[in-house]
């Protein structure tokens, strides 16, 4: 399944512009060599890519103890911090869905939209929406809560960092090529 293409062009124009600019584009020396397209450099990150694999299997374990803690809290909450739990609940598992999707198809088929919408739900959506659970004492945060949103939280920056990486350096090498081409 693959991104609408107007939504690809717009990530793409948005980690191009916006996460690089021109200046820190340049073409690294290992990049002035002669493009042989059957010698392809792999571009995809690794580490990148065990943080995913982790992520997808700690992923349920955090939502079954979300979903068990909500039911021992749920009668003492307050109203509109029921309403307020149960939508970040379902939010987090929305985006955590598709944030893990993205994830995978940039780094492994080198996707510049993908991996780039990957890096804006981890950064604008997920990380806040952690940080509310990790800190707001109002949800009546228990033990079991408090350590799973703290490995959550590691693996969002983590993969934020290695997702930033991996992403610059997709960039710079898709220029590089750009630029070999145009000079041949």
């Amino acid at each position: 399944m693959e991104l609408p293409e107007t939504i690809r062009r717009r990530l793409d124009d948005f980690s191009r512009n916006v996460l690089f600019d021109q200046t820190s584009a340049q073409m690294s020396p290992k990049h002035h060599d002669t493009f042989f397209p059957h010698d392809r450099q792999v571009l995809s990150s690794l580490h990148l890519q065990m943080s995913l694999f982790f992520n997808t299997w700690f992923f349920p374990l955090w939502w079954i103890s979300e979903i068990v803690m909500l039911q021992l809290k749920y009668p003492a909450l307050p109203e509109y911090y029921k309403f307020i739990v149960i939508t970040v609940l379902i939010l987090m598992t929305l985006i955590e869905a598709i944030r893990l999707y993205l994830g995978y198809a940039g780094n492994l088929h080198e996707k510049v939209p993908e991996l780039a919408g990957f890096l804006l739900l981890s950064s604008l959506l997920q990380f806040p929406l952690i940080l509310f659970q990790l800190f707001n004492e109002a949800i009546l945060i228990q033990p079991l809560e408090r350590g799973v949103h703290i490995v959550f939280t590691l693996f969002l920056l983590t993969q934020a960092f290695l997702g930033f990486v991996a992403l610059r350096d997709m960039v710079r090498h898709t220029e590089s090529q750009f630029h070999l081409r145009q000079s041949h």
